[in-house]
């Protein structure tokens, strides 16, 4: 924490020092590090703080005011009408036909509701409001939406497309897989969408003290306390003669590492982070594969296919930076404290014009009269707008630099090759194996990914010196028997005393929670342990602590299930499925009245939720109320016409009137 009476003298001090830093910030006439070089940055220790852009405007702000005018300056910030961009009115709607459920953005003052309901007929037989927290997204391509419910982060089910100027659903939202309020917003994602640190609470998956607001300058040039301390002890660096290693300036970094900084956020996939790493551990100027390894898929004929921010995977693919020894990189046509928006495409064409000489063809091969109606733009041709794979109603720049080739047909012939670790030539076996283990849980459940895994498994070792691994292959496989033998192999107090180390990932506690639910059946005892170690390990995801309570209840431990139920809803009182469980606890235990308003409280949360219907449906049974009991039927059976359970009771309340 900086003192006041200091940060009061530097920014005196902004005027005596201000020419003099801000002139040799960006200069370039100093010599990069040789590529492959050993750089050491006092800023990488991780007991260095972030002071924040606030701090960093005090010497920089001319910098500081384009900055925040960028892509990754206004990337994150709190839902108010300066944020947003989404034009929308009274009569906004956004439809969900699978789910047949209606979503109505509206402005109340300057907060951004989001109301949910559903019609039948002209009828509302459903609604729920929430409050818009968070808009991420400058709006050049969308704004997502987020809200902050007792320091628990989601994304909420609209989108709006600013390149369309239209309404719809999230990317992952469609076609029926709509998850409404309770896509978890974790930390891989506010790692790249949010500035450092993220506030992000250890032992969950998306719990935050605090949420910053936007990508700020120390994402980039790391952390700034020692910076700061010694501008404001006057330790200077003449720039122009050497480098600062009190903060990382991307230009001064060898050519590879500074690729590095931009690919942690720009190369989007299959993240594999280290053992002992996180997401946190990243710095600018370090190597990315020090931390992870960035998986992607590769298929035939599917060249011309990308993701939204796969921007260094493509432009790595350019005969334009293959043939350029190195020198051809981001920074070349991107300043990164500019928006693009404010750059003239001259600019970027400029950057071509400086490797292909004669003007004004520069080498092209195209007719001057095509060259002349599009105003002889390199880039409109040689890397055109599309879309991406992944995000709808939305085009981005390929960054693979190509002579435009006539489309070939390719339907039908696209075969899948592998997954390839874009910054890493020789990733390790275990890192291989948790890239298609992670392809397969969190992208694309396709059987050859497992089989895959499998191999580098195998090549590992033993499944005794590897049994986390182990066990969430046999998860994925559904081979809970052999997540049994392996434990009983090792031994339950032996894998219970491995699982010790409490981290961001949270991946000691998903064992535990696995081996627990592969014991839930067979063996409730060893079951609760693992469980109990989940919840140890990761005190903040809510699901850990519905399994054991759950768990709990069905050996008759009634109360001590209550009891941890409530501490769950504490933590996230729209947690319907706890809700559901708690009031089939009270319905055990002969407390009808509890059973039945946690019931409703669940219904309220997801009006299909359909073990709910089912409960509240014997719950009125057995209060012999048939009306209300057939109502309550009747959605059951709208979610699944066919659920043996609900047609019996049909049935049998049918014979009752």
């Amino acid at each position: 924490m900086i003192g006041k009476r200091a940060l009061q003298w530097g920014i005196l001090m902004t005027i005596a020092v201000s020419v003099f830093l801000l002139s040799r910030c960006d200069n370039s006439s100093v010599k990069t590090q040789p590529e492959n070089a050993q750089v050491t940055y006092l800023n990488h220790n991780d007991t260095v703080k972030y002071v924040g852009i606030e701090t960093c405007k005090q010497c920089h702000y001319s910098i500081y005011e384009t900055f925040v005018r960028t892509g990754m300056g206004s990337s994150f910030g709190h839902a108010d009408t300066s944020k947003s961009i989404a034009d929308i009115d009274g009569e906004s709607l956004l439809r969900d036909l699978h789910r047949n459920l209606n979503y109505h953005p509206h402005w109340v003052n300057d907060s951004l509701v989001l109301t949910e309901f559903r019609l039948s007929g002209s009828d509302t037989t459903y609604k729920r409001n929430e409050t818009i927290d968070y808009v991420v997204g400058s709006g050049q391509h969308t704004n997502s939406h987020m809200i902050y419910r007792n320091n628990y982060l989601f994304q909420t089910p609209f989108t709006w497309y600013a390149q369309k100027g239209m309404l719809d659903l999230p990317p992952g939202f469609e076609d029926g897989r709509n998850t409404r309020f309770k896509r978890l917003i974790g930390l891989e994602c506010t790692s790249c969408h949010n500035a450092m640190p993220t506030g992000f609470e250890k032992g969950s998956i998306n719990k935050y003290a605090k949420v910053p607001s936007a990508i700020d300058c120390e994402r980039c040039h790391g952390p700034g306390e020692i910076h700061v301390k010694r501008m404001m002890a006057g330790e200077f660096v003449d720039t122009a003669k050497e480098i600062d290693y009190s903060i990382v300036n991307i230009k001064k970094l060898p050519v590879d590492l500074q690729f590095e900084a931009c690919q942690r956020c720009h190369l989007q996939g299959n993240a594999v982070v280290a053992e002992g790493k996180s997401f946190f551990d990243f710095k600018p100027g370090m190597k990315l594969n020090a931390v992870m390894d960035v998986y992607l898929p590769r298929y035939s004929n599917a060249e011309d296919e990308f993701i939204m921010a796969s921007h260094i995977d493509r432009f790595k693919q350019s005969e334009c930076f293959i043939h350029s020894d190195n020198q051809f990189n981001c920074t070349t046509c991107h300043n990164p404290h500019i928006s693009v928006k404010h750059t003239n495409i001259s600019n970027f064409n400029a950057t071509c014009a400086n490797c292909h000489k004669a003007a004004p063809k520069h080498e092209c091969t195209e007719e001057i009269s095509a060259l002349q109606a599009a105003d002889f733009n390199c880039v409109s041709c040689h890397m055109p707008q599309s879309g991406s794979t992944d995000i709808p109603h939305v085009s981005v720049h390929d960054h693979k630099i190509k002579v435009p080739q006539k489309k070939v047909d390719t339907s039908g012939i696209k075969e899948f090759l592998g997954l390839v670790a874009i910054n890493n030539p020789k990733p390790t076996d275990r890192s291989k194996a948790l890239g298609y283990l992670q392809q397969y849980e969190r992208f694309d459940a396709k059987p050859y990914y497992l089989d895959s895994a499998r191999f580098f498994l195998n090549r590992m070792g033993t499944q005794e010196e590897n049994p986390s691994l182990w066990v969430t292959y046999y998860f994925l496989k559904n081979y809970y028997s052999d997540i049994q033998n392996l434990v009983n192999k090792v031994g339950v107090n032996a894998m219970l005393a491995r699982l010790n180390t409490m981290s961001y990932d949270n991946a000691d506690a998903w064992t535990a929670y696995r081996i627990g639910e592969s014991f839930r059946e067979s063996g409730q005892e060893t079951s609760l342990k693992f469980y109990s170690k989940a919840i140890e390990l990761a005190p903040y995801v809510p699901d850990f602590m519905n399994k054991k309570a759950t768990a709990l209840a069905g050996v008759g431990q009634l109360d001590e299930a209550v009891t941890l139920f409530k501490k769950l809803l504490k933590e996230q009182p729209q947690h319907e499925e706890a809700l559901n469980n708690l009031g089939y606890t009270y319905l055990q235990m002969g407390n009808i009245t509890l059973a039945g308003l946690n019931f409703d409280k669940a219904l309220a949360v997801d009006p299909d939720y359909l073990q709910a219907w089912l409960n509240k449906a014997s719950l009125l049974i057995m209060q012999e109320n048939f009306a209300e009991a057939k109502k309550a039927l009747k959605e059951v059976l709208r979610l699944n016409p066919n659920h043996e359970r609900a047609l019996q009771a049909m049935a049998y309340l049918n014979q009752q009137s």
